[in-house]
């Protein structure tokens, strides 16, 4: 594949507020390297470790905060368990999978410590967010007909 990449989801959140977070991998096949190691013995302390079998190299990561999905200059809440079109641009790539391989996709609605939290509670400012604006939520990711997430993969022949 070469070019941009893109999640194009179709989810809601309980909240009126949400993060989402994408992570595209490309999965090694457990038998990616030969093991150096005796089958009968298995690896010593940390040997598999150093392997490349089942690892998980990440490709394409984002986030997209719901309170700028209209705009980013005039945040706005979210509609409450509406299911809504997220557009997350993960960014142009060039990656070759390798026979064998698997393409792993994750979803996932934080990204602390490395993003900031998100209250899931719409607020003038998340940076100024009480205890109190902390609040649970449920987000879901819909894949239907009439609501198709997907990704946007360039594939070059």
């Amino acid at each position: 594949m070469s070019g941009p990449l893109a999640a194009n989801l179709f989810a809601s959140t309980s909240g009126t507020d949400s993060d989402f977070v994408v992570k595209f991998i490309d999965v090694y096949p457990e038998n990616a390297q030969k093991n150096s190691w005796n089958p009968d013995e298995g690896p010593k302390p940390g040997q598999y470790a150093q392997s490349l079998n089942g690892y998980e190299l990440p490709i394409a990561m984002e986030v997209r905060r719901g309170r700028y999905l209209t705009s980013y200059e005039k945040p706005a809440p979210l509609a409450a368990n509406r299911p809504t079109e997220w557009n997350i641009p993960l960014r142009d790539h060039d990656h070759v999978f390798v026979k064998g391989h698997r393409i792993m996709v994750q979803i996932q609605s934080t990204w602390f410590p490395l993003i900031d939290r998100n209250p899931q509670k719409f607020v003038p400012s998340i940076y100024q967010a009480t205890a109190s604006d902390f609040v649970s939520a449920t987000q879901r990711i819909y894949c239907s007909p009439d609501l198709p997430s997907h990704l946007v993969l360039p594939i070059v022949p």
